[in-house]
């Protein structure tokens, strides 16, 4: 409960009230403002999590419709540069969750570290899945504005059904990286905020939804990751 105490008359007799660091003034206590701030980032991604669904449930269709097709082009994808892709993301939650620890305990230093560390394997993710971009650009594979697959196809299904696999591709990673960066800004707050002292073990509930919010986007990739590269096993 928010500290509350009279320290003598004052102004005519009325009571000081002491302020909590970090409690808002519409909120009655600590309480109450971590479970509305935790709520309010539920209700957000719910929102997020029936944005992908949709196009996860459009990518299910159109995979039974053309999986060969969808087959085929996963071959061409580089397998390896996704795996490692997923464990780089794997290793940023972990250093979150430091992060938010680290928060709980007051240690400032060990937080803006494990803040720092989260972002700059974020931003390893986001250079690999642009090398891998830039291979399949060269390679042909973007469709609309570079099209013409330079690589033989497994089992030679139908350009159009490829450059469908593709068009899912492009959309779901781009959404992804997209969502990733929009955490960079986030999580770049967050660290000046650490920097200059601004949370303690009462008060560390920013930190916290921030971490909700990256875990849900390193979730998502978890699920492009086998949906997108391992499609019909790989030989």
């Amino acid at each position: 409960m928010p500290e509350t105490a009279s320290s003598g008359p004052h102004a005519g007799g009325a009571a000081v009230v002491a302020h909590v660091p970090g409690l808002r003034h519409h909120f009655e206590d600590m309480e109450q403002q971590h479970e509305a701030g935790s709520l309010g980032m539920w209700a957000f991604l719910v929102t997020e999590i029936m944005f992908f669904g949709g196009i996860f449930a459009a990518y299910v269709i159109y995979r039974t419709l053309y999986l060969p097709g969808f087959e085929g082009g996963s071959r061409l994808l580089d397998v390896k540069l996704g795996a490692t892709n997923t464990a780089v993301l794997i290793c940023s939650s972990l250093t979150m969750v430091m992060a938010v620890h680290s928060a709980q305990t007051g240690k400032r230093k060990l937080l803006v570290m494990f803040l720092i560390l989260t972002m700059v394997l974020g931003a390893v993710f986001l250079g690999i899945k642009y090398i891998e971009w830039s291979t399949d650009w060269t390679k042909g594979l973007v469709p609309g504005l570079h099209w013409g697959p330079t690589e033989e196809i497994h089992g030679n299904p139908p350009l159009g059904s490829v450059e469908m696999f593709f068009c899912f591709y492009f959309i779901m990673t781009g959404l992804h990286a997209a969502h990733m960066i929009i955490g960079f800004g986030i999580l770049t707050v967050i660290t000046i905020m650490g920097w200059r002292g601004r949370f303690s073990p009462e008060y560390n509930a920013p930190v916290e939804v921030s971490g909700l919010y990256w875990h849900f986007v390193d979730i998502i990739w978890i699920f492009l990751f086998p949906l997108l590269y391992l499609i019909g096993g790989r030989y």
